[in-house]
């Protein structure tokens, strides 16, 4: 069996094509004539040895074998591209500002650098730790180019990559009083795992009160150390010597797992960046929810 290498250039040039609308705005472009293009098509399907196209009037239009060769053909020139964007970008210089919510630093952040850093040793990281909505903000305000956040997913906020379970936290030196109100340590308002706590207690019929207030992860932990009472967290950031309530405590459920990315953002690395991030968070925290695409 003979085989033909297919012309990368020819199959840019199809998808183009066919993105933009036809081979005008195709050679507009990749500046080159609508004749050129349309030679490079002609070659194209003398190469794969099948038709690819059939008219339609005055439109060409792809035939069944011409939207399964598409398919590929964004396959091959996506890996193509990754390959050339990881080949060259030891010798790239540039800016990432990134943003993690806190539950994922001290699991996530520190693989995501290291892995990225390999690739792109020049190119300079700006680290924002913060609140799951601030970074969500700043994403949209273009102030980050990527985030990795937790909380509930609205439409046109980013790509939801998976769910985790939130539970109730607390520490062996923690002792409920009978009939005392539960004292719990949570972030100052807003925050939607004081939300998920709150609705939680309330639908249960559950008394309970604020024992602390904290604008950072590691108030909590503290407050928790110290026995002042039960958090709501996701299990991935919580120290490994804290302990998990009883199954007696209500239902928290599951929240998303968001991974956000600059709508302008076109470098190359920074794309690179927002998929190592995407592929730790589904690999290391077992994510297996389809992902919504937006």
């Amino acid at each position: 069996m003979n085989l033909t290498n297919v012309d990368l250039d020819s199959l840019r040039a199809l998808v183009i094509a066919q993105d933009l609308g036809g081979y005008g705005r195709a050679a507009e472009q990749l500046g080159r004539t609508p004749s050129a293009i349309s030679l490079q098509m002609k070659r194209l399907q003398e190469e794969v040895g099948v038709p690819l196209f059939r008219r339609q009037g005055k439109r060409t239009l792809l035939t069944e074998q011409g939207e399964i060769a598409i398919r590929y053909a964004r396959r091959v020139l996506e890996l193509n591209d990754e390959m050339l964007d990881t080949l060259r970008g030891a010798s790239l210089s540039g800016v990432v500002r990134v943003g993690f919510g806190h539950d994922f630093v001290d699991t996530l952040l520190p693989l995501a650098l290291a892995r990225f850093n390999a690739l792109y040793p020049l190119v300079k990281l700006e680290v924002t730790i913060d609140r799951n909505s601030l970074l969500e903000g700043q994403v949209g305000a273009g102030k980050l180019d990527v985030a990795l956040t937790l909380g509930n997913h609205r439409e046109g906020t980013g790509t939801k990559i998976g769910k985790l379970p939130l539970c109730w936290i607390t520490n062996a030196k923690f002792h409920l009083k009978p009939k005392d109100p539960l004292p719990l340590v949570l972030f100052e308002h807003p925050c939607i795992f004081r939300t998920y706590a709150l609705d939680a207690l309330d639908r249960a019929g559950l008394s309970w009160r604020i024992a602390m207030t904290s604008p950072s992860v590691a108030g909590l932990w503290a407050a928790v150390k110290g026995g002042l009472g039960m958090t709501v967290r996701a299990k991935i950031g919580a120290p490994v010597d804290f302990d998990f309530a009883p199954p007696a405590m209500p239902s928290l459920g599951m929240t998303d797992v968001i991974l956000h990315r600059r709508k302008s953002a076109r470098a190359a690395y920074i794309r690179r960046f927002a998929e190592i991030v995407g592929e730790l968070a589904t690999s290391h925290y077992k994510l297996n929810a389809t992902a919504d695409n937006l």
